[in-house]
């Protein structure tokens, strides 16, 4: 008797593929639910966390400043500047090393069946999204405190949500694929984030970088940063929009995110069939 051998591989066509990601949406859902439900399992505080890491980001970028004798940066108090730079920052730092990792960390999964690879750090995405709603209510306290009303433009916040949100998972397609190979990005991924931290306008305002004090050539090389458009942004729609200066490289920061993203997909969807054999 004949034993007849089915391969189940991913479509050939671009088109073929994306129709088994939708296809496979349950798959997402699921490694989604799960992940939020064991990350603050047998945690004293439970979903409290997420609220801790930027308090504590917050509380540092503060410290700095006073440090400094800086009470405002463009008009406004240290405290608020910091804390509407650090949620997007939590963001896209979590997303971007989360994902990362994520390939390697459902490898038992990837070994075994069939399924369009780009849903595991897609997955993180979610969850990192839910934490992210729940670090909003930090955001909403301090400016209730400080009685700060945003205009119209808070209706451009979900454009600069979406811009962190491309930049962080496009980043980290790229290295969840080459941490599959390459086992040293684990340790490459917290020093990127942690430099990241020092190098986006948290503790210190785009306009500072633009004075002139600079060579122009580190500015537009800190510009290629896509933080730096999201945080600013972040301040033009929640803050006074009178108070943000637009310059020359936060065209460059802005396309940085959405280019991330087509890079990040092309290298991932390029290695995917690699991924099984070598995890």
């Amino acid at each position: 008797m004949s034993v007849k051998t089915i391969v189940i591989e991913p479509g050939s066509s671009s088109k073929q593929y994306w129709k088994d990601v939708l296809d496979y949406r349950g798959l997402l859902y699921f490694l989604a639910k799960r992940d939020l439900a064991v990350r603050y399992k047998q945690t004293a505080i439970g979903a409290l966390w997420a609220l801790i890491r930027p308090l504590l980001t917050i509380g540092m970028a503060a410290f700095i400043n006073w440090l400094n004798g800086r009470e405002a940066i463009d008009g406004t108090p240290v405290l608020v500047i910091g804390t509407v730079a650090t949620i997007p920052w939590i963001l896209f730092s979590s997303v971007f090393s989360e994902s990362s990792n994520s390939l390697i960390a459902n490898s038992n999964l990837i070994t075994k069946v069939y399924f369009p690879r780009l849903i595991v750090p897609l997955s993180t995405l979610l969850v990192n999204l839910a934490d992210f709603l729940l670090s909003l209510l930090i955001l909403i306290v301090v400016m209730v405190a400080y009685g700060i009303v945003p205009g119209w433009h808070i209706l451009l916040l979900p454009a600069f949500i979406l811009l962190a949100v491309s930049g962080a998972i496009g980043a980290g397609f790229w290295i969840a694929s080459l941490n599959v190979k390459y086992r040293d990005f684990r340790y490459v991924v917290p020093v990127i984030t942690q430099f990241g931290l020092f190098v986006s306008p948290i503790l210190f305002s785009s306009s500072d970088m633009y004075s002139g004090d600079f060579p122009v050539w580190l500015t537009w090389l800190w510009s290629l940063n896509p933080m730096v458009a999201v945080i600013d942004g972040f301040r033009f729609a929640l803050l006074d929009p009178t108070q943000i200066t637009l310059y020359p490289g936060h065209y460059l920061s802005t396309a940085m995110s959405p280019a991330l993203l087509v890079f990040g997909i092309y290298y991932f969807r390029k290695k995917e069939r690699e991924f099984a054999d070598i995890i």
